[in-house]
């Protein structure tokens, strides 16, 4: 390779770039470092060409490329020093030097500054000092570039109390504009939180002398994010922090790992551990700087006066719990603790430290690891309530399970833990990855704990009821048979264990049967029941359904659903009373309807009315929230209503949440038929159309002079698809004893503006009659429920029922 990068043209560097980027047996820091090396000779032998035997110059080396980390695409940071005595020569020398470099299409961010230059620079701007501290030199002057190199870190650590704090202020800047990279679908490798440059970050710090990061684990983090870097950068052949959807799995094959998943779950591991490193830095950088800001005259008379033998006055410690106190802010383990012999103490830490608001002291948390041993089987009395105990402590939950994870203690004391541990969730309705959804989940049940008589049971579903997503199959029935073993380790009783394993098992039955199922129906209810066995547990499955969907993300909770849900829950509560549901007489017509109704029937057309309905808000002092928008339409009973009302809406933009349909006996002496459609719904965006285009659109759709499939295809065709991002498939299925009154057939497919229409014109082919619809939309999924019956009004036979589901599904795929 030296004799490669003896030619110093551009070809022969090029072609010796080449040959290096495309050695298999060379990745990873070897290669970066290789990399450096070779521009370094590059670089240098253009410089000597340049500028021969001169003097008082020389080029520096900073940021990455100081660093020697040059990914495939890296810019080449690089600063030409000069002394400033020939500035004639050192123009000359910057065109010798950065033409060659754009002439081989190289990113390039240049300067030429002389010592006094980059110092001022460097003082106005904290990017440019933070990229000086990693200067290094390649050619020329050695003894200017070390001058260089002294100066910088002199002002760095002379200023590092007014420059630390304004480099913490960018890294959250920074974090609240990229978001955190563990928990990111399509993450920034360098920008987001726990990426590469809150690791550069953190090495700024180090070179403070004010604080110093953790170091275990911390390098290796950082070249992981690198490796994974060098590999985006050889597949998509761009210069690219962002790891896209559609280039994980090229990634993962170049990085040689199983598939997209494995690459993230490696990146969020890497993550986390810079995250929780820069957490703890600048914990210790405040707290350092804090005692810095009190004169010491001040500091001896607030800890008053002198501590033992006349030295430093001995630091404040305020006792939290057996063998745990607290200390400059912080929980730190007594003199007295022994972990060795104290198994419970992770935990009692833990929980005070929850229960106080305040972090885990880094030391302690070690000191716990190193001398932590595992539970007895099952867990004493003491563990059992400490764990509850953090739990239950709201939000400061988070950051004390992070340390204690970070720290490898959550394994030892839950060994099922591994599986779900920065596990990705490739669902656009998630925020999280599985094990921190699951805290989150405890988070957001702690707040219900009032309202339900065993909030211990809550918690701990809380804590596992996702504990099954690291085994393959059905997450919900996988979990049951973990959360049965796990909570009889930690020391329920039998019925304890029943009751926790049931709320795993039947989490998602709650919202899944209000969002997809007819409530009227006495089998829905009876089923729900069934699952449920007792009043105590409805009520713990109440609660955690809310809680499961408020950790999930705004999308999976909103009034309607809860309002669904608490139906349900009011519904199965009479039954588990003794209460047998019964199936409901259809409700007599409001005057309303005889209105719409015996308007249709004079006009010939149809006739709709909105509505909109809204809740009680949840403050006193708050406004209603709403619901959505009842919207009842009658119509002269003919054929295709469904799929013209479905497009209609869809053409207007608005949202159906859940559609009735029935036809509706008219006065006696009233000659028609007429069909009744009682529907919710919401708009996309902006306000509701009037109620005047609404009908004047529909009557068109149903003489067939609206071209409904030609506009929605128009507006479809505007706002194409993300390329590379392929949804699976429709899935059409008919759900087996749904309903003793008609036949469910269930839909998930890829949401799109027009599928209501598309299923409606679908099962308009196959002559069926739909009684009612029930519409979920979970992030870019539809899950769409409908009862049908023959034109008798009865259920569809089962090979009928199977006919339809298929022909439907193929009307989908097309």
């Amino acid at each position: 390779m030296h004799q490669q990068a003896e030619d110093s043209g551009p070809g022969g560097y090029a072609a010796a770039r080449l040959r290096l980027l495309n050695e298999k047996a060379r990745s990873g820091p070897p290669r970066r470092s290789a990399l450096a090396g070779l521009t370094d000779e590059w670089l240098a032998g253009l410089f000597a060409a340049g500028a021969p035997g001169a003097r008082g110059v020389s080029l520096v080396a900073v940021g990455g490329y100081g660093r020697a980390e040059l990914s495939p695409r890296s810019d080449l940071d690089l600063l030409l020093l000069h002394d400033g005595s020939d500035p004639g020569t050192v123009s000359k020398l910057a065109d010798r030097l950065w033409y060659p470099v754009w002439d081989l299409g190289l990113a390039l961010d240049h300067s030429v500054r002389t010592l006094a230059e980059a110092r001022r620079t460097a003082g106005e701007d904290l990017k440019v000092q933070l990229g000086l501290l990693d200067a290094r030199h390649v050619a020329g002057d050695l003894g200017l570039t070390t001058a260089l190199r002294t100066t910088v870190l002199a002002d760095w650590r002379n200023q590092a109390p007014k420059r630390l704090p304004a480099l913490r202020e960018l890294c959250e800047e920074r974090a609240a504009r990229q978001g955190e990279l563990q928990y990111l679908l399509e993450p920034d490798l360098k920008e987001a939180r726990g990426g590469l440059r809150d690791a550069t970050a953190l090495r700024a710090v180090a070179a403070s002398w004010l604080a110093d990061a953790p170091r275990e684990g911390l390098a290796e983090a950082r070249s992981r994010l690198l490796d994974v870097r060098d590999a985006l950068h050889l597949t998509t052949g761009r210069a690219t922090d962002r790891l896209a959807l559609q280039e994980q799995d090229q990634v993962a094959a170049e990085l040689g790992l199983l598939d997209a998943d494995a690459l993230l779950r490696q990146v969020y591991e890497a993550a986390r551990v810079i995250a929780y490193a820069g957490d703890v830095t600048w914990r210790e950088v405040g707290r350092v700087l804090r005692s810095r800001s009190v004169r010491p005259r001040l500091r001896a008379m607030l800890s008053g006066g002198k501590g033992l033998g006349g030295g430093k006055p001995a630091p404040e410690r305020s006792p939290l719990a057996e063998g745990v106190v607290e200390q400059d802010g912080e929980v730190v383990l007594a003199r007295a603790a022994r972990p060795d012999r104290d198994p419970v103490l992770p935990l009692r830490a833990a929980a005070a430290a929850a229960q106080a608001g305040l972090p885990l002291n880094l030391h302690a948390v070690r000191r716990m690891a190193a001398g932590a041993r595992a539970l007895p089987s099952p867990w004493p009395a003491e563990a059992r309530q400490q764990l509850l105990t953090l739990l239950g402590s709201g939000r400061p939950t988070v950051d004390v399970w992070e340390a204690l994870e970070a720290e490898g203690l959550i394994s030892l004391l839950l060994p099922d833990w591994d599986r779900v541990r920065c596990r990705p969730q490739r669902n656009a309705v998630h925020l999280w990855t599985v094990d921190r959804h699951l805290i989150e989940t405890a988070v957001r049940a702690s707040a219900f704990t009032r309202r339900v008589s065993r909030p211990d049971l809550l918690l701990i579903a809380a804590l596992l009821h996702d504990i099954g997503k690291g085994w393959p199959g059905d997450h919900s029935v996988a979990g049951e048979v973990i959360a049965r073993d796990v909570a009889a380790r930690i020391g329920f009783d039998a019925d304890d264990v029943t009751v926790i394993a049931t709320l795993v098992r039947h989490h998602l039955l709650l919202v899944e049967t209000a969002t997809r199922r007819d409530l009227d129906d006495p089998a829905t209810v009876r089923s729900v029941a069934e699952a449920v066995g007792t009043p105590g547990t409805l009520e713990l499955l109440h609660a955690l359904t809310e809680a499961d969907a408020l950790a999930t993300g705004p999308a999976a909770w909103s009034s309607w659903r809860a309002s669904l849900v608490a139906d349900l829950v009011k519904r199965v509560a009479a039954v588990l009373a003794g209460q047998a549901p019964s199936a409901p007489e259809e409700a007599a017509p409001t005057a309303q309807h005889e209105r719409l109704a015996l308007e249709a029937v004079a006009t010939g057309a149809p006739v709709l009315s909105l509505r909109a309905q809204t809740e009680p808000p949840a403050e006193p002092s708050g406004d209603p929230e709403p619901l959505g928008v009842e919207l009842l339409i009658a119509v002269p009973d003919q054929a295709g209503v469904l799929p013209a009302v479905a497009g209609v809406l869809a053409m207007h933009r608005l949202t159906v949440r859940t559609a009735e349909l029935r036809s509706l006996d008219l006065p006696d002496g009233v000659d028609g038929s007429v069909l009744l459609l009682d529907w919710r719904v919401a708009a996309e965006y902006g306000s509701l159309p009037q109620a005047a285009r609404l009908r004047a659109d529909l009557v068109r759709a149903l003489d067939g002079s609206l071209d409904i499939a030609g506009r929605l295809a128009e507006r479809d065709a505007a706002y194409p698809r993300r390329r590379g991002v392929v949804a699976p498939p429709p899935q059409v299925t008919v759900a087996p004893a749904a309903s003793r009154h008609a036949t469910v057939i269930e839909v998930r497919a890829q949401d799109a503006p027009g599928l209501l229409f598309r299923i409606g014109r679908a099962l308009e082919d196959t002559a069926v009659r739909v009684r009612s619809a029930h519409v979920s939309t979970l992030g870019a999924n539809a899950v769409d429920v409908f009862y049908v019956t023959q034109e008798q009004g009865v259920p569809l036979p089962g090979e009928e029922a199977v006919a339809v589901a298929g022909k439907l599904e193929e009307a989908l795929r097309v």
